[in-house]
């Protein structure tokens, strides 16, 4: 179950930094509305990277697209192996 709290929650922050520790985010709320969330910084490095990677493998999926597959002897040529 999410873990949702108003931002004025803020003024104990110790408690809500208690409640992000279980590996679970704190959505914050503004005036009954949704407007932060809280995570590990752990977390969000790990979200960050996947972001990365996923961008990364979406422009791969558009060369192949473009231009096709290499060889494993033009592979080997551009590497110079």
């Amino acid at each position: 179950m999410p873990n949702i709290k108003p931002v004025t929650d803020l003024k104990n922050y110790n408690e809500v930094l208690r409640d992000i520790a279980f590996g679970e985010p704190v959505f914050l709320t503004e005036n009954g509305k949704g407007r932060y969330v809280l995570i590990e910084m752990r977390e969000y490095e790990r979200q960050r990277a996947e972001i990365t990677l996923l961008s990364e493998l979406m422009k791969a999926d558009e060369s192949v697209k473009e231009r096709g597959w290499l060889s494993q002897e033009d592979v080997e040529r551009e590497l110079g192996v």
